[in-house]
């Protein structure tokens, strides 16, 4: 691949059309009550501020279903489409990642991610649907793309985020190509702002009760992100936990200075280290056979 098309869907579960959501659904399902159930779902409308509102578009933010619904509306409006489209108009090899609303499609050729790209904001207005003008973008990326980057003066290349991580074309230390995952720094920062936010609420709690509780956390951040080559954010990620837990133990006891000797003792009892928990592929699935 050396094009990646990051298309991005403007309000995607606010334009849905409702229409077509109990059409598709109908084409597999032939039970009227939970059709009747799913309408009901539809028309549920959105509470902001106590009061209640109708919408005639799209599914109510939040709910249990809307994501059930999404994949259903785009299994016939994108999955399907793009599977002929592939077939019938591209030139070279086509590579297609979704995840609900997240699409993220790998090109051979530029030629064919122009095209497809057309032909995508063609597919979509047909069901209310349009493609995000700036954040909608096609990038060159892959194995290739820094060294036809260079002679136009262009840089090293782009990144672009998908899933909780900002993919970048690098290399290995080794010097072979790698694409490079690294946790949203976005994503990171508001994580930790929640975390501190909590660990102010908690600040008279034990410190045992604290720690068990950091624990969950920050393991439960790294069973996502613990990936090959991520690491290190891993572990900037549990120093900044570390810190603001140091600081709210600190204002608890009053004290100017709370010695970092014990903040590593606390970091040693309750923060999991970062490791690699989701290896590559060819070591993931690596079979020993018997001689």
């Amino acid at each position: 691949m050396n094009y990646v098309l990051d298309a991005d869907i403007q309000g995607f579960f606010d334009n849905l059309d409702k229409a077509w959501m109990i059409k598709f659904v109908e084409h597999r399902v032939a039970d009227r009550r939970i059709l009747r159930l799913i309408q009901k779902w539809l028309k549920a409308g959105v509470m902001e501020d106590g009061k209640w509102s109708d919408t005639e578009t799209g599914t109510p933010q939040g709910s249990v279903i809307s994501p059930l619904l999404a994949n259903i509306y785009l299994h016939y409006v994108f999955d399907l489409w793009v599977d002929v489209w592939r077939k019938k108009c591209a030139r070279g090899e086509v590579i297609v990642l979704r995840y609900a609303d997240d699409i993220v499609l790998g090109f051979q050729w530029d030629t064919d991610a122009d095209r497809f790209r057309k032909s995508l904001e063609e597919r979509l207005g047909k069901f209310g649907l349009e493609l995000h003008p700036e954040k909608t973008r096609r990038i060159e990326f892959g194995r290739y793309a820094e060294q036809n980057r260079k002679p136009r003066g262009e840089g090293k290349p782009e990144t672009f985020d998908f899933l909780g991580f900002t993919h970048i074309s690098g290399k290995n230390g080794n010097g072979s190509y790698v694409v490079r995952r690294m946790t949203i720094r976005k994503r990171m920062r508001k994580k930790l702002q929640e975390i501190k936010q909590q660990l102010k609420m908690r600040m008279h709690d034990p410190v045992p009760q604290t720690g068990a509780w950091l624990r969950s956390v920050v393991q439960g951040y790294f069973n996502y992100y613990s990936v090959p080559g991520n690491l290190d954010s891993l572990g900037l990620f549990r120093e900044r936990v570390l810190r603001y837990w140091g600081q709210a133990l600190k204002r608890r006891s009053q004290r100017h200075r709370y010695a970092w000797v014990r903040r590593l003792k606390l970091a040693a009892q309750w923060l999991p280290t970062p490791r690699v928990m989701h290896p590559w592929p060819l070591d993931r699935f690596a079979a020993t056979h018997p001689r």
